[in-house]
């Protein structure tokens, strides 16, 4: 950043220069020790060049080609997405370039600090941070019976549940959705998968399983599918084998299972089994400067401590695919992580859809012009550390460390993924602000003070005092901090709000 703390340059190799706050054309600005004058007006977190580029000529932010300029431009031009044309096309071949003796020496190197969280130690030895009775219809015609459950308890449970610490309460929640039937092949496993991964998540202390019974997802197929799962805390209704008033049953089973989970207590629990998922939405041109490196801070922390982070977003990954493919601790995972890139491109193509076009409205009036550009700031959210694990899509986590899962950029698909393979909490990255969140707390981090002091009540962290003089070692310190009180009880913007939803990836046929 230079001394007037007006712009920045992120990487000696880049052209470009990012705007921190809004620029008049005409004004000054040193860079390098150079003066550039601005010959037009550039919005906070948008860029200019640093130099005269020629038309075809590579334009460089974060070290590397964010796309080609459309025409020729001058110095001090503002450049965006109208100048500035993707390099991305169709699928490639890779070769690993990793140091696998170096990455798998690293992925094994852990170092605790003593940090703990207070969660749930669970029966079969896993651990929740939340303590919440979920209830998850097998299919969408059974949505208004569990919304009808849900709301008939907490009415219930509301004195009993006033009495206890804000840490301590259990929350009950519904979670409707469209499927459960008329799905094929891939689209109909996608839902089972999710539920399965859904009703046997830690963060949930007690679920009540609501079917309809003539449903594709057959209840008593589906409960197989689980496995060897806690009887005592998940139990199934199938409504039409249910005589009379199903709620009345259903309210019968919330009972009791509430009853069984009220003594359940949160002790310490070490951060190596803390698992988090990485996520950014509403981008801007500071995402890859402030939150998504803070972001990429923590993964190190959590990895470090024996932990384990997730990477998603796969289109969000093109243009930057091999920093992570050069992070993989072995040939066999850059394999993984060359088949996840270029099937997710093959389902692009397949729709006859171009694999570069992904920043939505938000993204470019927030000054991220291409997908390389978005991806490159993307990807800082995992960090530095070695990639230890690849995952396809509702696959639930089997190693610790970095891992990367198969999902698309969609804020709630992608949130939901990350929750279904196992993590506790979804730490989301945005520029551009959004209130929602999965089935896990979703904390909100903004990339700028201007969106944390307007939405107050959808922001968690502000990662924006980075660009106002805060150093990055005490910011990740009261994030660290934030977090680990998050994983202890102390509620997210969304689940103060009730704002907990869900939403499964289709790509197929709905009959």
């Amino acid at each position: 950043m230079n001394q007037e703390t007006i712009c920045i340059k992120i990487n000696p190799a880049d052209n470009v220069a990012v705007t921190i706050k809004p620029l008049k054309a005409g004004a000054t600005v040193y860079v390098d020790g150079k003066a550039i004058t601005l010959n037009a007006d550039i919005p906070a977190g948008h860029k200019f060049l640093l130099c005269d580029l020629q038309q075809g000529a590579e334009v460089i932010k974060y070290g590397y080609p964010i796309g080609h300029l459309n025409e020729y431009h001058k110095q001090g031009d503002y450049v965006c997405h109208d100048h500035i044309h993707t390099n991305l096309g169709g699928l490639l071949e890779y070769t690993y370039s990793g140091d696998s003796e170096q990455l798998t020496k690293l992925s094994n190197q852990t170092s605790s600090d003593g940090s703990t969280f207070m969660g749930y130690r669970r029966k079969n030895g896993d651990v929740g941070i939340r303590n919440e009775l979920w209830i998850i219809p097998t299919v969408g015609c059974v949505n208004g019976v569990c919304n009808q459950l849900r709301d008939r308890l907490v009415q219930e449970i509301s004195e009993a549940e006033a009495q206890k610490t804000q840490a301590e309460r259990i929350r009950v929640v519904a979670f409707p959705h469209n499927y459960g039937c008329s799905q094929l092949s891939d689209d109909h496993e996608n839902t089972r998968k999710v539920l399965r991964d859904m009703t046997l998540h830690p963060n949930a202390g007690a679920v009540l399983i609501v079917g309809l019974g003539c449903e594709n997802n057959q209840p008593d197929k589906f409960m197989e599918m689980l496995g060897d799962f806690d009887t005592e805390r998940i139990r199934l209704m199938v409504t039409q084998r249910v005589e009379g008033d199903e709620t009345e049953t259903g309210m019968d089973i919330l009972r009791d299972l509430y009853s069984k989970m009220s003594n359940d207590r949160r002790t310490p629990i070490p951060l190596s089994e803390l698992r988090v998922g990485l996520k950014c939405g509403g981008s801007d041109g500071f995402s890859g400067i402030t939150a998504n490196p803070l972001l990429g801070e923590f993964s190190d922390y959590i990895v470090s401590q024996g932990g384990t982070t997730v990477l998603t977003e796969v289109p969000e990954m093109f243009g930057a695919e091999t920093i992570l493919m050069n992070r993989c601790k072995n040939e066999g995972l850059f394999e993984q992580t060359v088949k996840l890139i270029n099937d997710f491109k093959q389902y692009f193509l397949s729709h006859g859809e171009p694999v570069g076009e992904n920043p939505s409205p938000g993204n470019k009036a927030g000054g991220i012009s291409t997908l390389e550009e978005k991806a490159l700031g993307c990807t800082q959210k995992c960090g530095k550390s070695p990639v230890c694990g690849v995952l396809d899509y509702a696959d639930r986590l089997q190693v610790k460390g970095l891992n990367l899962l198969s999902a698309p950029g969609n804020d709630l698909v992608a949130s939901t993924a990350l929750a279904a393979a196992g993590c506790h909490i979804v730490l989301f990255t945005t520029g551009r602000g959004t209130p929602f969140g999965t089935f896990v707390p979703t904390m909100k981090i903004s990339t700028n003070s201007a969106l944390a002091q307007n939405k107050p009540t959808w922001i968690d962290f502000n990662a924006g005092t980075l660009l106002e003089g805060e150093t990055m070692d005490n910011l990740a310190s009261r994030f660290r901090d934030k977090v680990i009180a998050i994983a202890s009880g102390e509620p997210t913007w969304n689940e103060k709000k009730n704002y907990q939803e869900i939403a499964i990836f289709k790509t197929g046929v709905t009959l």
